[in-house]
């Protein structure tokens, strides 16, 4: 029976409706179903207080509630960092990290397990990719920091502000799930976070940039670039051999043109590879433009320092040369900051996502 029982996070408000209409329930005991998830995050039947005993019974038994199984939870930073891993099914894994600051607390959401993007310096590249998740299994990495932040020791104790799908996975290929999620989480009756709290990162799929363009609420975007040219960038993101740097800023462009929101440019820095200041140079001139080419108006880029893969010798930046590569940006007045790390010591970091995978 559980196995063809439906999964509650991916269902809508409605969805529930329609379920307890064809168990002769009252629709406002879908309402307080619907409001229990997300607005007072119950992680069970058993914690619904507000529904009949029998009911919760029912849901128990014939709902699914925990499509991702939670292995393990490691923290760091004091605390402050927290790396969930979870499987689907017992099997693939999955991870998502909370970051907790004294006013916000953000989340970093995984779209798949593994990834086929195979980027150079990325952990969860070398997994490969195992599977798509669906819009519910996102939703309960997001459901699961929000019931951690809501119990964190930290001054204020922040409830969850922000949402980046920056984890395992390119979210745009696996976009029709990615966007369920999305407008879950956004809705008023429920979570209740706003279209500007979430943001996506891709690393240059051209057709989901353009389908963003055209999407109703104001999600942010950013795109991992990494390198100014079609050379370099091929070697660290192969997916630049189907999407070349041109036709990615080109997407990128529209999308600003139409949304009028500025695009975050993600720029992983590795001891000479991608650091010298002529890769600086043609990075301001390719956002910039030229008198022939134009370049994004409405744009920042995070420059990121390398957090060690195991078996991968590249070696991040020195910080004199992170902060000479920031300061060639900034002399071209393109606005440009330096991430603060989080998580390394539990391997949470930007790039470090594997599962316990090497």
């Amino acid at each position: 029976m559980k196995d063809r029982a439906p999964a509650i996070h991916d269902m809508s408000a409605s969805e529930i409706e329609a379920l307890l209409r064809e168990w002769r329930q009252p629709a406002y005991r879908a309402r307080q179903i619907y409001r229990q998830l997300y607005a007072q995050l119950a992680a069970a039947p058993g914690e619904m207080s507000d529904l009949p005993a029998a009911l919760r019974e029912r849901l128990a038994q014939e709902v699914r509630f925990n499509e991702l199984e939670l292995d393990r939870v490691q923290t760091g930073d004091g605390g402050l960092t927290r790396k969930a891993l979870f499987r689907v099914n017992g099997g693939p894994p999955v991870e998502a990290v909370l970051m907790i600051y004294r006013d916000r607390a953000t989340v970093c959401v995984s779209t798949q397990s593994g990834c086929a993007m195979a980027c150079r310096f990325c952990a969860t590249g070398r997994m490969g990719f195992r599977l798509n998740l669906t819009a519910g299994q996102m939703v309960e990495q997001v459901l699961w920091a929000a019931r951690e932040a809501r119990a964190a020791p930290a001054p204020g104790k922040p409830l969850l502000t922000n949402v980046v799908y920056m984890g395992m996975g390119e979210p745009f290929n696996n976009y029709d799930r990615w966007w369920a999620s999305v407008e879950r989480l956004h809705d008023p009756e429920g979570f209740n976070l706003g279209a500007r709290n979430f943001t996506v990162s891709t690393v240059g799929i051209v057709p989901g940039i353009l389908r963003l363009a055209r999407e109703k609420l104001p999600v942010n975007l950013a795109l991992s670039l990494h390198a100014p040219d079609d050379e370099l960038r091929s070697q660290l993101v192969p997916v630049n051999r189907k999407y070349p740097v041109a036709e990615v800023i080109e997407a990128v462009r529209e999308y600003t043109d139409k949304t009028s929101r500025r695009v975050s440019f993600e720029y992983v820095l590795l001891q000479g590879v991608n650091d010298q200041p002529a890769r600086a140079q043609a990075l301001a001139r390719l956002l910039k433009g030229t008198a022939t080419r134009p370049g994004v108006r409405l744009c920042h880029v995070n420059l990121i320092p390398w957090n060690p893969v195991p078996g991968e010798p590249l070696k991040p930046s020195e910080r004199q040369r992170v902060l000479d590569f920031q300061a060639a940006l900034e002399r071209h007045r393109i606005a440009c900051t330096v991430r603060v790390q989080r998580g390394v010591d539990i391997a949470a970091a930007c790039g470090q996502l594997a599962g316990g995978v090497q």
